[in-house]
């Protein structure tokens, strides 16, 4: 059974483990101090209330900083123990239970997903690589401005995986399966019942019991509803009809789903980039199937199976109302970096986590630096987790 909100909040202080080949000293004065002024100088050019950065880094030490406010209202700061929305990176473990049934022999990434899913359009030719890679096609529904207009109206609705399905299922699909790429959570919706219906179980069990507990993530859940452990920040979007800035906290992330409504921490998020970036969990060669990195319109940013390369960094990023997220590791230098903010609004165009990330990484991987910047938003859109 997939834990609950309740059980996690009570699950209290638990033990912070650290990697044995990255000693628990924290990285040089010197290079601490580029890192806290670089940050803060991006947080208040970009009005990030608050955000959470950490990066650790063998041989080097660590960087764990929580900087800026967790409440604009109350001013309460913002904590490095929080919980937080992380949008996207949901479809990392979205992708890692579909891979599970595939190390199991109970689906293949080559089988079309009409086998599974019926109405889809183009079903028969869209195969569940296809999904995966954002390469099958299907109209994005977060796009649809019926969507929209209708999650908009009522941030507290709970839409069905079928409900939103339907919104993109309206529209043309866009091209050819594996002709091109086009982030769509579309995708990971049909991934997601694909996971329930060779299961027999719902998305948030099998992944609790197939993914979290074998990685020991007890601090990482996919919610039904609203519910959000404690302690978290509140968060801030301008996704709203009126363009107005107002506090989605209790948003209902049910729209997003198996794309992104699900829920983690610092600690946890550690320990997923590097499982998630070397296929701890998985059968080598189904690993490989992941990491097989595709163009993606965007200049150093590759996608493989619900996972990205950006400039040698491997993993995803999270955006949904209210909160951003970064979580990657770099092999070459078994670095991870994790970023948590409390809002999505960007700034000049481009995603405030990307401005971090790539502020953090030109200073402590300048060969490897995460979301180089080009003239165009990173591959993404409105109410896009």
């Amino acid at each position: 059974m997939a834990a609950t909100p309740a059980a996690v909040a009570q699950a209290g202080v638990f033990h912070r483990s650290v990697d044995e080949d990255c000693p628990p000293r924290e990285l040089d004065r010197a290079l601490t101090s580029r890192l806290d002024k670089a940050i803060e100088k991006v947080r208040q050019q970009a009005g990030v209330p608050g955000v959470v950065v950490g990066l650790w880094m063998p041989g080097k030490g660590s960087y764990v900083r929580a900087t800026g406010v967790a409440d604009k209202v109350t001013g309460e700061p913002m904590r490095t123990d929080v919980f937080v929305r992380i949008g996207s990176e949901t479809k990392t473990f979205t992708a890692t239970a579909l891979l599970k049934l595939v190390d199991d022999g109970r689906v293949s990434l080559d089988d079309p997903i009409s086998d599974y899913v019926r109405h889809v359009p183009n079903g028969h030719r869209i195969t569940l690589r296809h999904l995966a890679e954002m390469r099958s096609g299907l109209f994005p529904y977060t796009e649809d401005a019926d969507f929209q207009h209708d999650l908009l109206s009522d941030p507290q609705r709970s839409f069905t995986p079928q409900e939103v399905l339907a919104y993109g299922f309206k529209h043309k699909n866009t091209f050819a399966p594996g002709t091109q790429f086009q982030y769509s959570n579309t995708n990971f919706t049909l991934l997601g019942l694909v996971v329930e219906k060779v299961s027999g179980r719902r998305l948030a069990d099998f992944i609790d019991t197939r993914v979290l507990r074998p990685a020991r993530l007890p601090h990482t859940l996919l919610p039904s509803g609203s519910e959000f452990p404690q302690p978290h920040p509140r968060g801030y979007t301008n996704q709203t009809l009126s363009g107005e800035v107002t506090d989605s906290t209790d948003w209902n992330p049910s729209w997003a789903w198996a794309a992104g409504a699900m829920i983690s921490d610092l600690h946890d998020l550690r320990r997923w980039a590097r499982i998630v970036a070397t296929g701890t969990l998985l059968k080598p060669q189904t690993q490989a199937q992941r990491l097989k990195m595709l163009p993606t319109g965007h200049p150093g940013t590759s996608y493989g199976l619900g996972i990205f390369d950006s400039d040698g960094w491997i993993g995803h990023n999270g955006s949904i109302p209210g909160y951003e997220t970064v979580t990657v590791y770099l092999p070459s230098k078994k670095a991870t970096l994790v970023l948590m903010i409390n809002t999505d609004i960007t700034y000049q165009g481009q995603e405030p986590s990307s401005l971090l990330a790539r502020a953090i990484t030109e200073i402590v991987t300048p060969d490897n630096v995460y979301d180089r910047p080009t003239p165009t938003r990173r591959t993404g859109s409105a109410l896009l987790p």
